[in-house]
């Protein structure tokens, strides 16, 4: 039997993050952290160290000057798809150190 105000745990989970936008900002930027290892692949994340976001912009630690000068021809790609695997925009540039 259903209630008169039940609703879908995908609704309300919606409603929820809708409320607290800056937990969905939080997770987005999760999956940013996350997606980096997904989207370039184990062959460039053995050449990363650290990862870490502050006010809009991803640090990223490499070990090769090499794979830094690739990373920065495509750089406009990959915070594209970055953000697009967040689901938001999250990542507004890209600092390779």
């Amino acid at each position: 039997m259903q209630k008169k105000n039940a609703q879908s745990l995908s609704e309300a989970l919606s409603d929820f993050f809708e409320e607290n936008s800056g937990l969905r900002v939080k997770l987005s930027q999760q999956r940013v952290l996350r997606g980096w290892d997904e989207l370039l692949g184990e062959g460039i994340s053995k050449y990363t160290g650290n990862l870490y976001l502050n006010r809009g912009i991803l640090y990223v630690h490499l070990t090769s000057a090499v794979l830094r000068a690739e990373l920065l021809m495509i750089k406009g790609d990959l915070i594209k798809k970055l953000n697009e695997h967040a689901g938001m925009t999250v990542v507004q540039d890209i600092m390779f150190r």
